[in-house]
C-alpha cells in the first residue's frame, strides 16, 4: 500500500450551464440554465462528467495544448462558475429527484437541500463561490 500514489484533487472545477434541452419538461426552467455539468481539469487533461436523462457521459477530452475550453463554452452562450470539489462529509447526501443538479452537487460534494433546478445552484455557486473566482459568461 506504501506505493500507491494518492490523487490530490483537481486542478479546476468548472460548472457549466446550458439553455439547450430536447427535453419538453425542461422548457420551463429559467433561460440559459435549462441543464448543467461539470468539467474538471488537471495536468492537461479535461474530464468532463455530464449527467443527462438517459445516461450520464464521462468523457477525457482530447484537445490540443492551449486550447481554451472556457472560451469556447462562452462561444456556445453557455455560463461557467469556477468552484472546487468540498471534503466530502461521510454521512449520507440527503435523498433527492436523480437529475443534472443532483448528479453535480454528488460531484462537488454539496448536500444542501432545495437547489433543485440548474438556477438555483448557480445562484448557490455565485453566493458561495467556494473560495474561487467565479465567471459568468453570456447575457446572464
Amino acid at each position: 500500500m506504501d506505493n500507491i500514489a494518492t490523487y490530490k484533487g483537481w486542478q479546476k472545477v468548472f460548472v457549466v450551464f446550458s439553455g439547450e434541452t430536447n427535453l419538453w419538461w425542461l422548457k420551463m426552467l429559467k433561460s440559459g440554465f435549462k441543464h448543467c455539468f461539470v468539467s474538471l481539469y488537471d495536468n492537461g487533461q479535461w474530464v468532463i462528467v455530464d449527467p443527462m436523462a438517459h445516461r450520464t457521459e464521462i468523457a477525457i477530452l482530447s484537445v490540443s495544448e492551449g486550447f481554451d475550453l472556457i472560451s469556447w463554452y462562452k462561444s456556445k452562450g453557455m455560463t461557467v462558475v469556477e468552484t472546487e470539489i468540498k471534503t466530502a462529509v461521510y454521512y449520507s447526501a440527503p435523498f433527492g429527484f436523480f437529475s443534472c443538479v443532483e448528479a453535480v452537487k454528488r460531484v462537488l460534494g454539496i448536500h444542501k437541500r432545495g437547489i433543485y433546478s440548474p438556477y438555483k445552484l448557480y445562484l448557490f455557486l455565485k453566493k458561495k463561490e467556494n473560495g474561487k473566482k467565479s465567471l459568468t459568461f453570456g447575457n446572464k
